[in-house]
Order: structure tokens, then sequence, then C-alpha cells
């Protein structure tokens, strides 16, 4: 068994399923388990330096080779939690050795599988072997995966003294899959990278440095209640209303219509009574100008409907989440280049892709440390159909150790 499927198969035994609004980071005790686990493997391969700080964050280093002090400073990330929109614990991973294009069976008692006529991407790892879950929890290659691959990154640095290197930083961190993540208190001068690398992506190749603009949307609105039977000229129904300013949303621009570059509105949540009605809105946009043009829509409609109903009906409260980490670039674009190329001398084409969505590269970029985002070789992600390829994970351990060392060829 080779060394990354051992560790990987390890990190998915331990529950570090994410809680939303526990108020607290970590907010579940097993994030702090597995931090622990990694401080001590950390410390046995030699890194002298490994802790697990007052946040649970895990926090190591790998000093220069000498004569390479002068290299960038690298980091590379990768979260210990899991979501929790799926079950996380007693997980049971399964190898499926060298799959050859037909379904692969997760749990036959229930007639679960992953099908290739559902799940396309699968066909993109004919001959290598599939990892997944029992079919009664997720698997937790996000972000394990990521894990495993830095892990074993660092131990093949650690035993060939051939491949010259600068100062490597180290970070797993805790909550990235809820609101309130541990990116948000990450301490970046503490850590001491010039450049970072989330490593917590999807399919195999797939390059990430820019991703969504994030905005959430609370539309609170209020209503008249009175006794139905005398209802008439008299009742104003929030629930109502709440539907007839959803209807003004845009329905080309929705989340189920959108692909690509699109962007989009999403409405999250809705709950409400004839008095009062709350709707939470996810607004994404590539572009700032985008997104500005949603926040005015979201706010035109309200102001339309108070002209209708009275203006104290409808009330937004808009609250900026995340940015596009490509607009914090600014002149380190070099590293993306480096990216590709250590893609390539690993024998993988580069598929740059915008992701839908966030990740903990983009608070760090908005923070100051830029932090594009490396492949797993993992799809169905949040899922009990959760997979991810051994090779993949492999390839993406040799692009990491090709990015290191083409850094260091930088160096100066």
């Amino acid at each position: 068994m080779s060394k990354l499927l051992e560790r990987f198969l390890r990190y998915v035994t331990y529950d570090t399923t994410a809680v939303e609004d526990a108020g607290l980071i970590p907010s579940s005790a097993g994030q702090w388990e597995l931090a622990k686990l990694l401080q001590k493997e950390l410390l046995q391969l030699g890194l002298s330096d490994a802790v697990v700080d007052e946040n649970c964050f895990v926090l190591a280093g790998l000093p220069a080779t000498e004569g390479y002090e002068d290299a960038p400073v690298l980091g590379f990330l990768a979260h210990l939690d899991t979501a929790p929109d799926c079950i996380g614990k007693r997980v049971h991973p399964l190898l499926h050795r060298g799959y050859q294009g037909d379904r692969v069976v997760i749990n036959e008692a229930s007639g679960m599988v992953i099908d290739p006529a559902e799940c396309p991407d699968l066909l993109r790892y004919i001959g290598d072997d599939i990892i997944t879950s029992d079919g009664t929890t997720l698997l937790g290659a996000d972000d394990k995966g990521g894990i495993a691959i830095i892990m074993q990154m660092v131990e093949e640095l650690m035993k060939n003294t051939d491949i010259k290197h600068g100062p490597i930083r180290i970070a797993f961190t805790p909550d990235e899959e809820i609101a309130v993540g541990g990116a948000s208190i990450f301490d970046i001068p503490k850590f001491g990278a010039e450049i970072g690398f989330t490593v917590d992506g999807d399919g195999i190749g797939e390059f990430n440095y820019e991703n969504f603009n994030a905005s959430k949307v609370d539309v609170r609105i209020k209503g008249d209640n009175v006794h139905t039977g005398e209802a008439k000229g008299k009742m104003v129904n929030a629930n109502g209303l709440a539907m007839e300013y959803d209807s003004l949303v845009p329905k080309c621009e929705r989340a189920e219509h959108t692909e690509g570059r699109e962007g989009f509105y999403h409405l999250a949540e809705m709950s409400g009574r004839v008095d009062e009605t709350h709707l939470k809105y996810l607004l994404r946009d590539f572009e700032k100008e985008g997104m500005s043009r949603k926040k005015e829509i979201m706010q035109d409609i309200a102001s339309l409907l108070n002209k209708k109903y009275g203006d104290s009906r409808i009330s937004l409260v808009i609250e900026d989440e995340y940015a596009n980490m490509k607009d914090f670039m600014s002149d380190r674009n070099g590293i993306v280049d480096l990216c590709l190329k250590a893609y390539e001398s690993a024998g993988v084409e580069p598929k740059v892709v915008p992701i839908r969505g966030g990740t903990d590269g983009a608070t760090l970029s908005e923070k100051g440390l830029f932090c594009p985002n490396i492949f797993i070789g993992g799809h169905l992600y949040h899922s009990i159909k959760e997979f991810v390829s051994l090779q993949a994970m492999e390839k993406a351990k040799d692009i990491l150790i090709n990015i290191i060392r083409l850094a260091g060829e930088k160096r100066g």
C-alpha cells in the first residue's frame, strides 16, 4: 500500500464534521483530535517546530536547503473539517482497484452506485484506483485528501535532499466548510509565507486562481395580521409579499440556470408568518461590477414594493462574504506561470478553472496572502457518493514538489 493511500485512509476515520453556528473555532472536537495526530506525525518527520495553537491551527515549517534561504517562502494549506451536509463519522473507506469505466458499486445492499452516465467526470480516471465511502457517510476527501497530499510531500522532501528548496510553511486549518471559518482569524504574519497554496480543488489538472465574489442578503418583510374573517382591506400578508419579491428576482440568473463564468441569485432560506417573513439570498459574481448590479437590483425590488405597500414593509441587510482572489494577485502573476509549468513537468495538462464558490484561499488572498488552489482529484464532495482517485492525489503531490523546486530555481 502506498504511503499516501495509507495516510488518507487513516485521516478519513476521524470525525471532523464542522458544526454551523457553534460559536467557536474549531466548531467540533474531532478537529482537535486530527490536529494533534498531524502534529505528532510532523514531529516524527523531523519538523521540530510543529504546534497546534489555541484555535486548532496546525503550524510547522521546513527550513531552506543551505544556499536557498533567499527563495520565496511558500505555504501549503488544507483544512481539517468536513462539510456538515452529510454524516462524517464512522467512515468506512472502500478502495476500488483499476477502474474500467463502468458503474462503481459503493453499497451493494442498498444498490448505491456512482454511474458515469450521471457523473461523467468518473471517466477521467479509467485505470485509476478509486476511493469511496461505503455509501452511508461522506468520504472526507474534501479536504483530508489535501492533508494527505501535503503530508506525503513533507515526508518526501525530508527524505530526498536532492530536492533543493527555500523555506516552506505548512498549515492545517479548522472550519473551512462553515460561515465563520478559521481563515477569518488566520495569523498570516505568524505563518510567514509570501505565497500560499490551498490543496482543496476538484478534478485532476484543475488549477484555480479565481473565484466568485460572494454576498448574502437578508430580506425582512413586515405584514399586518388581522382575523381572516375581517381581513378585507386590512390584512397585509408578509408571505404574499415575499413571493412577490422573489418573483421579481431575475429567473434566468438563478443558480440552477447558470454555469461557467455566470453569476447568480440563490434563495437559500425562507421562513415566515403573516406578520413577518425572512428571505435569505446568496449573490455570486466573478466581477465586482456584476456583484454591484445584483445588489442594486435587490434594493430596487425592495424600493418598488415599498412604494406599492408602504415604505417600512421591506428592508434589506446586505453583507459581503468573500472576494475574488484574482483581484489580489497584484504583481505576483509570475506564480501562475510557475504553477502551470509545475503541472506540465508532472505530466498533467493544466486546466485553469474559475471556482464557482469560495475557498480559504479567497479569504487569505483578501487578507494579504495570495493563495491559488491545487486539485485533489475528487468529485461529488459533500455527498455520500464522494470519490477521489489515488493516482490523481499522487500527481498533486508531485506538482507541489515541482512548485517548490521551480521556486527554488528562481531564487534571487
